[in-house]
């Protein structure tokens, strides 16, 4: 598997405060280590949105692909003794930061695909929505409001097996701060990269508001009755 973005990706990353294991680009990964593949996504013209934007955006999610595979390959690699365990645990540790910022790259294209749709009238995810915010405008003003929180992150929407309500919530980075058991639902990405190309960081608030016109919420229903 060859990701064309990984030196570029590891520059962007270092920009907005990222953290790679390696900067060398070297580190072959075995065949059978590749348990990841980039996914290809269809999506529309965008309003508000550059087809450059989003084009950088996914050379970028291919990079966290491929650093999740480097990272796999090299704890294979590693010896499990003492000697190797400090080691061992970083790299575990920045592979939540890759396969965080893998997995919620492919929860925020995925709800581009298809166009702009509204959620399905009568279905079980508005009515839990009419439930927990009253009706759909009181919510998406909610979830706006999230996306302004200060610093890089996920504005996440979350559905609570347990309870069935619907939660959101702030990630920092790609995996600071996850809840576990929850069911995410909705992932909007606020790291700049999300946004550069079409907004300086002074006008975050306006990529915020072109996010939402452009959601296929049938998508994300879906992910509410899995």
């Amino acid at each position: 598997m060859t990701i064309r973005s990984e030196q570029r990706a590891v520059q962007v990353w270092d920009n907005e405060g990222g953290r790679t294991t390696s900067t060398s680009g070297n580190s072959p990964v075995s065949e059978d280590t590749e348990l990841f593949v980039a996914k290809s996504f269809q999506i529309p013209e965008l309003k508000g949105i550059s087809a450059k934007n989003i084009h950088e955006h996914l050379e970028l999610y291919e990079g966290y692909v491929g650093f999740a595979n480097r990272i796999l390959g090299r704890i294979r690699e590693l010896p499990k003794d003492d000697e190797h365990s400090y080691e061992l645990s970083l790299l575990q540790r920045q592979f939540a930061y890759e396969h965080g910022g893998m997995t919620h790259h492919e929860m925020f294209f995925e709800q581009f695909e298809g166009g702009p749709n509204a959620p399905t009238e009568g279905g079980p995810f508005l009515r839990q929505v009419e439930k927990d915010f009253g009706k759909f405008e009181p919510f998406t003003t909610c979830m706006k409001s999230l996306a302004m929180t200060r610093g890089i992150g996920w504005a996440m929407l979350y559905l609570c097996p347990d309870t069935g309500h619907l939660t959101p919530h702030w990630i920092d980075e790609h995996h600071i701060g996850i809840l576990s058991g929850l069911r995410p639902i909705l992932a909007l990405d606020m790291w700049e990269h999300a946004f550069v190309y079409d907004y300086p960081t002074s006008e975050k608030k306006q990529y915020v508001e072109a996010l939402f016109p452009n959601l296929n919420w049938q998508k994300i229903e879906s992910r509410f009755g899995k």
